[in-house]
């Protein structure tokens, strides 16, 4: 039976994606079958032959060391840097959720364990024309919990309790929280660690410093993120 785990975040660049991939490579470092997901990507950029390259797809496969085909990793790669729901009306390619589904389900006939990624923060609209379709949408369809990347400085107390309300108010679960650009011994930073966790009720699972290769987290608690789908 496959796990899974949706990461989001606090907003745009948050590290996301980096933090993504130092995820899936620790999976990958323990011997487990993982794969990556994410239902769109916008601001590709295109290939000597004129295919867009799922940039975001690309960064974790690269991280992880992971085999899988970058080609299964994204239904929908766009070359406008907008979001995807404007993506998608710009170039007329808009997302509906089977296709989204149909690529998730069949990387669990083949994976154990399927970390899939958001776009942008958890309000990050995904189509808003043909259909209506919020990423929360995309979260419960595919019965994930979640894990939060904020950025570890000033202004995080704000976004991370925020971002938590509206999950909660959403019937998302999340699991933790992983502090992205972390500097230690930053009084402020450990001061944010303390009142995002007393806020939320979260913890705070791993730190991650600019320029990581590994993730800083024990193998019993990161699996314990993932659960059966």
């Amino acid at each position: 039976m496959a796990k899974g785990l949706f990461i989001t975040g606090t907003g745009t660049d948050v590290g996301k994606t980096y933090v993504t991939g130092l995820l899936v490579k620790k999976l990958n470092d323990m011997k487990m079958k993982a794969a990556y997901y994410k239902t769109a990507m916008s601001g590709n950029v295109r290939d000597a032959e004129g295919k867009l390259i799922p940039g975001d797809a690309l960064a974790v496969k690269t991280v992880s060391g992971i085999s899988q085909d970058t080609d299964s990793m994204c239904p929908y790669v766009y070359e406008t840097a907008v979001s995807p729901h404007l993506a998608s009306r710009l170039e007329g390619n808009p997302v509906e959720m089977q296709k989204v589904l149909e690529g998730f389900e069949a990387l669990k006939k083949d994976y154990d364990y399927i970390t899939a990624e958001g776009s942008g923060g958890i309000l990050c609209p995904i189509c808003f024309d043909e259909a209506k379709i919020q990423l929360e949408d995309v979260i419960k369809a595919m019965n994930l919990p979640c894990l939060m990347i904020a950025d570890a400085g000033l202004g995080t107390i704000n976004s991370v309790v925020l971002t938590y309300e509206y999950m909660k108010q959403k019937g998302l679960e999340c699991k933790g929280i992983i502090f992205n650009h972390c500097h230690p011994g930053d009084v402020c930073e450990e001061d944010n660690r303390f009142m995002c966790e007393y806020m939320t009720g979260l913890k705070v699972v791993a730190f991650v410093k600019d320029g990581d290769t590994d993730l800083n987290i024990d193998e019993e608690t990161l699996l314990g993120l993932f659960r059966e789908i």
